[in-house]
C-alpha cells in the first residue's frame, strides 16, 4: 500500500471520529464529506460503530449514513452495468441483491450455476432434440436441484434477491426463469426471457425452430397460440414483445418492479421509493 492510500486511510478514520463533534456544524461538514468520498468509507464507518459503545444518537447517524452510501452504491453499479452493455445478467440480478446484502459475493453467485451447469453438462448430447434438451434441464432444476415456485409468498421480498433464491430453492417466476436461463446459456443453449404482462416466461429460439418454457409451471412447453390464447384471456392487444426475447435490462427493471410491491406489501414505504428512485436511474 502506498503512503498516500496509508494518509487516506488515516484522513478517513480521523473525519468518521469527527461525527459526533459537539459542534454541530463540524460534525455535518464531516458527514457531507464522508458522503462525497462514497462507499469506501463503510468499512471505516462500521469500525468506529462497533468501538464506540452505548452511543445510540451516533450510532443511528452512522447507520443512516452506510445505508445511504450502500444504495448510492446499487444505483453507481447498475448504471455501469447498463452503460457497459448490461451483457451479464448474473451481475445486473448480484447488484439488485446487494441493495439488501451489500457483502454479497457474486462469486458466490457463480458458483451455484457452475454446479448446476456440470450436472445439465453431464446429462445434454448434441444431438438431442430441443424438447429433450427441455426434459433434461427440467430434470436437474426442479428434480435434482428441487426448485419451486414460492407460491405461499408470493410476493416475499426474498423472491428478487438471487441468493436468497438459490438458498430457499424457492422464487416468483421471474426469479426461477433467470437462474433456469442462466443455466441454459452457459450450456450454449438459445433459451431467453419474455417479458409477458403479469407472468415472465422462457423461449427456446433459433432459426428453425421456437417454442415457449414456463418454468413457473415445471418447465412445462408450449406454443405461439397458447401465448395468444394467453393474450385475448387478459383483454390485452399483442404486441411483438409478448412473444420475442428481452433484453437483460428489461429483466432486472422487471425484477426492480416486483421488489418495489414487495416492499409495499409489507408497508415498507421507504424502501418501496428508494427501489423506486433506483429503477428510475436505469430506465
Amino acid at each position: 500500500m502506498s503512503s498516500e492510500n496509508k494518509m487516506n486511510e488515516s484522513e478517513i478514520k480521523a473525519l468518521v471520529t469527527l461525527l459526533d463533534d459537539e459542534d454541530r456544524e463540524v460534525a455535518n461538514l464531516v458527514e457531507s464529506r464522508l458522503r462525497t468520498l462514497g462507499g469506501s468509507v463503510i468499512p471505516f464507518l462500521e469500525d468506529h460503530w462497533q468501538g464506540n459503545g452505548p452511543n445510540p444518537i451516533l450510532q443511528k447517524k452512522i447507520d443512516d449514513l452506510i445505508h445511504d452510501l450502500q444504495y448510492n452504491t446499487v444505483i453507481e453499479r447498475l448504471n455501469e452495468w447498463k452503460k457497459n452493455g448490461h451483457e451479464d445478467l448474473l451481475e445486473g440480478m448480484w447488484i439488485v441483491a446487494t441493495y439488501q446484502y451489500p457483502d454479497l459475493d457474486i462469486d458466490k453467485l457463480r458458483q451455484y450455476i457452475n454446479d448446476m451447469y456440470f450436472d445439465a453438462w453431464l446429462e445434454l448430447r448434441e444431438d438431442m432434440h430441443p424438447h429433450d434438451q427441455i426434459r433434461v434441464l427440467n430434470q436437474i432444476f426442479f428434480e435434482k436441484y428441487r426448485y419451486l415456485p414460492n407460491t405461499k409468498n408470493f410476493h416475499s421480498v426474498a423472491n428478487s434477491m438471487l441468493n436468497q433464491v438459490f438458498d430457499l430453492k424457492k422464487g416468483n417466476p421471474i426469479s426461477l426463469c433467470v437462474i433456469y436461463m442462466l443455466l441454459a446459456k452457459r450450456l450454449g443453449l438459445p433459451i431467453s426471457g419474455v417479458n409477458l404482462p403479469s407472468l415472465f416466461i422462457l423461449t427456446y429460439k433459433t432459426p428453425q425452430t421456437q417454442f415457449y418454457i414456463n418454468i413457473f409451471n415445471r418447465g412445462l412447453i408450449f406454443s405461439k397460440v397458447d401465448i395468444s390464447n394467453y393474450i385475448k384471456q387478459m383483454q390485452l392487444k399483442p404486441q411483438d414483445s409478448f412473444f420475442q426475447p428481452c433484453t437483460n435490462l428489461d429483466i432486472v427493471s422487471r425484477v426492480l418492479r416486483n421488489l418495489i410491491v414487495s416492499f409495499e406489501k409489507v408497508s415498507d414505504l421507504e424502501r418501496a421509493k428508494e427501489v423506486e428512485s433506483i429503477l428510475k436511474a436505469i430506465s
